[in-house]
């Protein structure tokens, strides 16, 4: 009998993912989802001296960072702060600049990479969580299998004091019993005005294409990609999500490419559409349907545009709480659809004879994704899961409607989604749920929004798949924002394993302080930076005109008397320490701006005049402007050294923005 009981028991033990036989991985901070805000996050747990561990589901770090959108979505460098920002610098000293926004894949993943090889984080990769264990509010552990080769006798488990989710899925929160929403609200619930089903002209069909097999003949079935179903009311809310698709790198160097050839499971009739809106006059050449963005190396960074293009619109809807094999075919069938596009284009008799030549101009970089077929591992999860946590950010917040007192990071994009459905309306193929809706400058994101309600967990925290409603998500899910809300929530991690808190009783007050007094986790000098809005440390002559959008933060200013009238703006530093800075001021892209702006670098006692070259402005990515250098000086600590913007033989408008001071130990 005591053996069949024995027996019995092992039974339980091998189907039971919560009794995996080796003992737990014990660490104080667990972060799951390697992605850009995951390796921050890591990092910076480390950096403050605690026990990490990352885990990845997959074999590279850093998601769409490193998985193809090295063209990055921001609008407003100045909510690009700490590591985030750091970032960008360790990306731009690869390729001999101050920062760089736009990049190849393998130098965003080498920095990443460098992040966590300098802090010694311990990397599980290709794990992936399949339970978690409770005890009341609080997660003991969780269940990890291999998504290599899942097998109950690789199951793992892992504890630790404080878990943050920096997953694009929010499996590990959903695993938690965490409140969350999948789709679209409807306006009425949050009193917003962008959300739910919205039918915009943006990435959509012109009127007049036909949707069905036969033109004109509704029995013969819609066409590849055309979804049944009406045309819901304005602002209703369903469970749609917005359109995934893959950033693809291709190279136009002969020596670095490889021919792009038929992939699996190829169907020319999926892209049906795509000749009928070539027929009526659409699509005249391959950037008619593509954001075709050239990277350093003849690469690119290739997007969806127009009305048929990347996004394959509608096929991801059981995406978020599919389980991983239902995933892995969504996935699959993405790649397939992504590949047969760049191949129909490339090859298909139908398109035109130059349109193919240009196509084939292009093909898979050998040294991008050497372990993968040369294609990128990492899907553009644009959106999934949505905790509903503390505050939900709306569309008010966004606006500044509403504005959030605990905020630990900031965001500027655009409320920005892609197409949800493809539908007939008026016997006419449209796309619907594209919403670009701008205007609006920097707002903070509420730390009540990265933490879950506390009756359900009281040591995770969610900087990813943050509590937002839909449109307001489509604003705060850029990269550089997952990263700074990534270092926010190891700070807050940290404070509350410090403190024997609950993460939704940690103060606020204390997590800015760290991220202002040490922003790379690594104890260096802060850089100090000066923005025309600090008005307790800049001092204004003359009268300049304060423009709301397009400079570095809330505003900047402006002035386009060519010189007529003296004006001047000087922007005075606190510095902590003497020694060495070099020193650069914001140039913010103008279509009328001076050829040539005067600055003066004083460290108090001396003054050095520099002249600013408009035609050394290059902007770069989707920002506004640039940092230019003024030189490197020495200043002693205190609150003697001042830089001086001055509109003296101006021939155009002269900014007045912002001014960097950036220590060298």
């Amino acid at each position: 009998m005591r053996r069949v009981i024995c027996f019995l028991m092992l039974l339980l033990s091998i189907h039971n993912p919560l009794s995996a036989q080796q003992q737990p991985i014990k660490v104080d901070v667990c972060v799951y989802g390697g992605t850009s805000a995951g390796v921050i996050a890591a990092y910076t747990a480390k950096k403050m001296g605690k026990s990490v561990l990352l885990i990845e589901p997959g074999k590279h770090l850093g998601g769409m960072s490193s998985g193809g959108l090295g063209f990055t979505d921001i609008g407003n460098k100045y909510v690009v702060t700490g590591l985030a920002r750091d970032f960008y610098r360790n990306v731009g000293a690869h390729y001999g600049k101050f920062e760089q926004w736009i990049f190849e894949p393998h130098v965003a993943e080498a920095v990443f990479n460098d992040y966590v090889h300098r802090a010694q984080v311990q990397v599980l990769y290709e794990n992936r969580v399949i339970g978690v264990k409770k005890v009341d509010n609080v997660i003991k552990e969780m269940v990890l299998e291999s998504s290599a080769h899942p097998t109950p006798s690789s199951n793992k488990l892992v504890s630790a004091k404080v878990f943050i989710d920096c997953s694009y899925e929010g499996d590990l929160m959903a695993k938690a019993g965490v409140s969350y929403t999948v789709g679209r609200e409807a306006n009425s619930q949050y009193g917003e005005t962008y959300d739910g089903v919205q039918l915009m002209k943006g990435h959509q069909f012109p009127d007049g294409i036909d949707p069905y097999v036969v033109a004109g003949d509704s029995a013969s079935g819609l066409l590849w990609g055309i979804h049944r179903g009406s045309l819901q009311p304005d602002g209703s809310g369903d469970k749609k999500v917005q359109a995934y698709c893959f950033r693809v790198t291709l190279t136009n160097k002969p020596e670095n490419r490889i021919t792009i050839t038929q992939p699996d499971n190829y169907d020319p009739s999926r892209y049906e559409l795509l000749l009928r809106l070539m027929k009526a006059g659409h699509w005249k050449s391959m950037f008619s349907g593509f954001i075709w963005t050239i990277m350093p190396s003849g690469k690119t960074d290739i997007n969806n545009y127009g009305g048929f293009s990347m996004d394959m619109i509608g096929m991801n809807w059981d995406y978020p709480d599919a389980d991983y094999k239902t995933r892995e075919k969504i996935w699959k069938a993405h790649e397939d659809y992504t590949k047969g596009l760049l191949y129909f284009v490339g090859n298909d008799p139908r398109i035109p004879a130059p349109m193919r030549e240009e196509m084939k101009q292009w093909g898979y970089p050998k040294d991008e994704y050497t372990d993968n077929g040369n294609w990128t591992p990492q899907l553009y999860i644009r959106e999934a899961r949505r905790m509903v946590g503390q505050l939900v950010m709306t569309q008010l917040h966004c606006q500044g409607k509403e504005v959030v007192t605990d905020g630990i990071g900031m965001a500027a994009y655009t409320m920005d989604s892609h197409n949800c459905d493809r539908i007939v309306v008026n016997g006419m193929v449209k796309n619907e749920g594209n919403v670009e809706v701008g205007g609006f400058g920097p707002y903070p994101i509420s730390y009540r929004a990265i933490t879950p309600q506390v009756k359900e967990a009281a040591n995770l925290l969610v900087p990813v798949c943050l509590s937002a409603t839909h449109i307001a998500y489509g604003s705060i899910r850029m990269e550089p924002v997952f990263m700074v809300l990534g270092q926010s929530s190891a700070v807050a991690a940290c404070l509350a394993i410090d403190h024997g808190t609950p993460v939704q009783q940690v103060n606020v007050s204390d997590i800015r302080q760290i991220l202002h007094t040490n922003p790379l986790a690594d104890g260096s000098v802060p850089e100090v930076l000066v923005d025309n809005d600090d008005s307790a440390h800049i001092t204004i002559k003359g009268d300049w005109k304060k423009e709301p959008y397009g400079g570095y933060g809330p505003s900047y200013l402006a002035d386009n008397s060519r010189g007529t009238s003296p004006k001047s703006v000087r922007f005075s530093p606190e510095l902590t320490k003497s020694g060495e800075y070099s020193v650069y001021v914001y140039m913010p892209k103008l279509k009328k701006g001076a050829s040539a702006t005067q600055a003066i670098v004083s460290d108090g006692k001396k003054r050095v005049k520099t002249t600013l070259a408009g035609e050394d402005l290059k902007v770069e990515g989707q920002t506004s402007g640039e940092w230019m250098p003024l030189g490197q000086h020495h200043f002693e600590k205190g609150k003697e050294a001042y830089v001086e913007i001055n509109n003296q033989s101006a021939d155009g408008t002269v900014v007045a923005d912002a001014v960097l001071f950036v220590y060298h130990p």
